[in-house]
């Protein structure tokens, strides 16, 4: 049992610098999946099991990749609705998967849009895209969005895999400053929110998150990598916890706050812990373990790609959100021969020349999505059907026209049949409804069902 001295006055401010340091030294947490609960000690409310399957029983899984900026409207849209649809010089590269694929037009995101809040379209448009909520203009701390739709459906089906949910991304991991017009970076760098204040960070880097998908080591010896990481976070959790009840009740309002915040993660990683013990032996896939970030943005893409298709492979998740890059995005793409950055060509001013570099860039992020659905296509279920049939994957920005920083007629797609849910191969226009009335409809095709409203739903989406 341990033991340490009584507080004594004067030492408040040493104990405190060194636990809220040690907090972060301790465990690495920006890259958790959500926790329920929110104060220290307080037991997790379980919600009552949701079956995300298909009808043949296969697992069933949804995916979000977030690409910045929006896209040049001529070479995204198809002109002709219904089947088969054109391939439009962007959608061009996703010709082997066609059949698997919908175009979604008219669906738009208003609580992005400016209104009384002025500038700040980046933030409102990566802040709302699985929200549906108009974001709270603010810098500091009192950030205000909503629980995303991801985070909604794990809540509901996330007790049947050992991640209830996954987040990616390939650009910094930021919650805090001030990134767009007076919007805190938390909105732009994140997409997922487990509570109206709380986003969940993405893991940015492929190394870290195969080792906490797999283990560290190679094929044959992450099983017991796994195991002594998990004995030693255990102890740090006890520790953690231990140095949090002592100091708790000393604790000023706002210091207190965020260790309750944080404690809550800390919570997770024990539920965690319980869950990969509760799914025996955690999977061993018969691929290296990356080194860590590329060099190529465009390898390092394709390995975050790869690290989700994993995840889905072994069900180790039904529930991953990828943001590729931070809405706003001023990324150079000398892969493709453009020096100027992303966000800067964007506003175009109607020169042919930036519109189509921006063109080039909307096609170099749909390549490396189509070869995501085609290896999951290609890959079999054990059902016999492709992973790729049986998942849902929604592929878009939160911007339209990234010159005009419109948020109607969103740039949509959704790969994969659902299981033989969905009506693929297809253009569909649904004449300007919200983009939360689709993510309602998903939510129900994983079987989470019970959310009744998601921002400014009016209800779900049909025939998707």
């Amino acid at each position: 049992m341990k033991t340490r001295p009584s507080p004594r006055a004067g030492s408040y401010e040493i104990n405190r610098r060194r636990f809220l340091r040690g907090l972060g030294a301790g465990i690495a947490l920006p890259t958790l999946p959500p926790w329920s609960g929110s104060s220290l000690g307080a037991a997790t409310s379980e919600p009552a099991l949701h079956r995300a399957t298909t009808a043949s029983g296969a697992p069933l899984r949804f995916g979000v990749v977030y690409f910045p900026n929006g896209a040049i409207p001529k070479t995204w849209w198809p002109t002709t609705e219904g089947a088969p649809f054109e391939l439009t010089p962007t959608l061009q590269p996703l010709a082997s998967v066609r059949s698997q694929l919908q175009v979604l037009g008219g669906l738009d995101h208003v609580n992005a849009t400016a209104g009384p809040d002025g500038a700040g379209d980046h933030a409102r448009a990566s802040g709302t895209f699985l929200t549906g909520v108009r974001v709270k203009k603010t810098a500091g701390s009192d950030i205000r969005a909503g629980v995303s739709i991801d985070q909604l459906i794990a809540q509901r089906i996330g007790q049947q895999t050992r991640f209830p949910s996954l987040e990616l991304s390939c650009d910094a991991v930021r919650k805090s400053g001030n990134c767009d017009s007076g919007y805190s970076c938390a909105y732009q760098y994140n997409l997922s929110w487990r509570s109206h204040n709380t986003p969940v960070a993405p893991e940015p880097n492929p190394r870290l998150l195969f080792e906490r998908l797999f283990g560290a080591g190679k094929h044959g010896e992450r099983a017991e990598s796994l195991i002594r990481r998990q004995r030693q976070q255990r102890s740090i959790l006890d520790f953690v916890l231990d140095d949090a009840r002592s100091l708790q009740r000393e604790l000023p309002a706002q210091d207190r706050h965020k260790l309750e915040e944080y404690l809550s993660s800390v919570r997770d990683i024990e539920q965690r812990i319980q869950r990969a013990e509760q799914f025996g032996p955690t999977p061993d896939p018969d691929a290296a373990s990356p080194e860590g970030v590329p060099t190529s943005f465009e390898a390092y893409v394709q390995l975050m790609f790869d690290m989700l298709f994993l995840a889905f492979q072994t069900d180790s998740t039904r529930v991953g959100t990828f943001l590729l890059a931070n809405e706003g995005s001023n990324r150079a793409f000398p892969e493709i021969g453009i020096a100027e950055g992303h966000h800067h060509l964007t506003h175009h001013l109607n020169k042919q020349d930036m519109i189509d570099k921006v063109s080039e860039i909307d096609r170099f992020y749909v390549r490396q999505f189509a070869r995501f659905l085609e290896k999951m296509n290609q890959t079999q279920d054990i059902d016999g059907k492709s992973l790729l049939h049986n998942s849902m994957i929604l592929y878009g920005s939160g911007n339209s026209d990234g010159n005009r920083h419109t948020h109607t007629n969103l740039p949509l797609l959704l790969a994969g049949s659902g299981g033989g849910a969905l009506k693929a191969g297809r253009f569909q226009r649904y004449g300007g409804v919200p983009m939360s009335n689709l993510l309602l409809s998903l939510s129900d095709q994983m079987g989470a069902h019970g959310i009744e409203r998601l921002g400014d739903s009016t209800g779900r989406l049909s025939a998707v």
